[in-house]
């Protein structure tokens, strides 16, 4: 990794490409034709790759949002029972992370990611008709394998599509769907919650059903949509796809040579201390915002707010959240700054769970969720600023899952950090997600630092 001020990446359309002193090719890049390019990617694949992150997060949170409505009792949940469930996703989701993004850049971006969201489709179907506790331990645990890399796969095909300063707004996109998803999985809860017991089947389980199915049909359709690779995309004409492989070559001039696959490369990645430290800052603000996705129905339920309510009262939450994500992009886009920015959500987010600790009021309380809404704007700003600073494209294939399998260990212990025994207002959580988060934001200056200073 080098410093922040790489983020500007090569502004030349006419540079020369050596692989040697006496070898030199210049490659010009049409200015015109590639923002054209850029602007069929905008409206044919990032739109498709924020609704695979919707029903992606749809089908992983439900749980969440099954709860208030009879799941625990009807699987004869006991004790912590439910926050085990929420654990044993990260468990297979942080294994097979890095596999599933590596078979991205083998196999292509469309067979891979289909075939992934037919596979948790047909999980979350499954999870509707559970009868017990273990029946529901396997289906989170398949439903993570299944997931596992669908958000450091669509954010490294979008590291080889955009140029570096632009690439920010595009992932706040796809982190902008996760929290999209949490307000219209409180709008489909709660409809479904109010239809009741259809068929013979409690409302949850057709929460489940419902979801799922959908994601199955996205997922069969994207096979025929998604591209195999960015210069294969079958929406460009040919010399299209070979602007797209010329502008690959002046990229990787400026970052890195043009390699094949590596496992060196791999390796490379797995020993750069900045990799390291970066992974450990997404790991603590990782607790936060897990257990923000997961519990904050339940949160709100503790407030004093009646089961018949709490799923619509989360969705101007998520909405907040969706909006703090795109300012914060936004400014880090502009002011080409990501540290800067990094380091003042996590105050943000500090604050309101500082509030939701500190009083007892429900207004106060559920205004805090809106101030704590700040966490998914952390997690996506530092992974973009990751990705703009790995090369080769196989060390940033391998960095990417590796970072974000770290984050999703802390999947493991944020579902532990709101046990039943501190309902209502659950101030060990909020404790936890406070302290977290600050050392994430810690985390950054140090990182800053460490990639300012000469390196040996």
């Amino acid at each position: 990794m080098a410093t922040e001020k790489r983020e500007t990446g090569p502004v030349d359309n006419d540079i020369k490409l050596s692989d040697g002193p006496e070898h030199q090719v210049e490659i010009y890049i049409d200015p015109e034709m590639e923002k054209r390019i850029v602007r069929k990617f905008d409206w044919l694949v990032l739109p498709q790759f924020a609704l695979i992150l919707i029903i992606a997060f749809l089908d992983r949170t439900n749980i969440g949002n099954a709860r208030i409505f009879g799941f625990e009792q009807d699987i004869n949940r006991k004790g912590n029972e439910f926050a085990n469930l929420s654990s044993f996703f990260y468990v297979t989701h942080v294994i097979f992370e890095v596999p599933w993004v590596l078979a991205v850049k083998a196999w292509g971006a469309n067979l891979i990611i289909s075939l992934a969201i037919v596979l948790w489709s047909a999980v979350t179907i499954g999870t509707g008709f559970i009868q017990n506790y273990r029946q529901g331990v396997a289906c989170r645990l398949l439903l993570g394998f299944a997931e596992a890399g669908i958000f450091p796969a669509l954010a490294f095909v979008i590291s080889t599509v955009y140029p570096r300063h632009s690439q920010g707004k595009r992932v706040a996109v796809l982190s902008g769907a996760t929290a999209l998803s949490g307000a219209f999985g409180g709008l489909i809860a709660y409809g479904i919650q109010q239809k009741g017991t259809r068929r013979g089947l409690a409302a949850w389980r057709w929460l489940f059903i419902i979801e799922g199915s959908f994601s199955l049909v996205i997922g069969i359709l994207c096979w025929a949509s998604l591209p195999k690779a960015c210069d294969e995309a079958w929406f460009l004409k040919s010399e299209e796809r070979q602007l797209m492989k010329d502008r690959r070559a002046r990229d990787v001039a400026y970052a890195g040579a043009l390699e094949k696959f590596s496992w060196s490369h791999c390796n490379l990645a797995f020993t750069d201390v900045m990799v390291w430290v970066a992974a450990l800052s997404l790991f603590c603000a990782g607790i936060p915002l897990f257990g923000y996705g997961i519990f904050l129905p339940t949160i709100i339920r503790g407030f004093g707010f009646s089961d018949t309510i709490v799923n619509v009262l989360t969705i101007p939450v998520y909405l907040m959240g969706c909006f703090i994500l795109a300012l914060g992009s936004w400014l880090s886009d502009k002011l080409r700054r990501r540290a800067a920015v990094m380091i003042s959500v996590p105050l943000l987010v500090c604050t309101g769970y500082a509030i939701a600790i500190g009083t007892p009021s429900v207004g106060g309380g559920y205004f805090a969720m809106f101030l704590c809404s700040g966490v998914y704007t952390f997690n996506p700003l530092l992974l973009t600023w990751v990705a703009n600073n790995i090369a080769p494209d196989t060390k940033r294939s391998a960095a990417l899952p590796l970072l974000v399998s770290i984050a999703n260990v802390s999947g493991i212990a944020a579902s532990q950090v709101y046990p039943n025994s501190t309902a209502p207002r659950f101030i060990m959580g909020n404790g936890i997600s406070l302290g977290m988060e600050l050392l994430a934001g810690c985390g950054v200056v140090t990182t800053r630092r460490l990639n300012s200073a000469p390196r040996a």
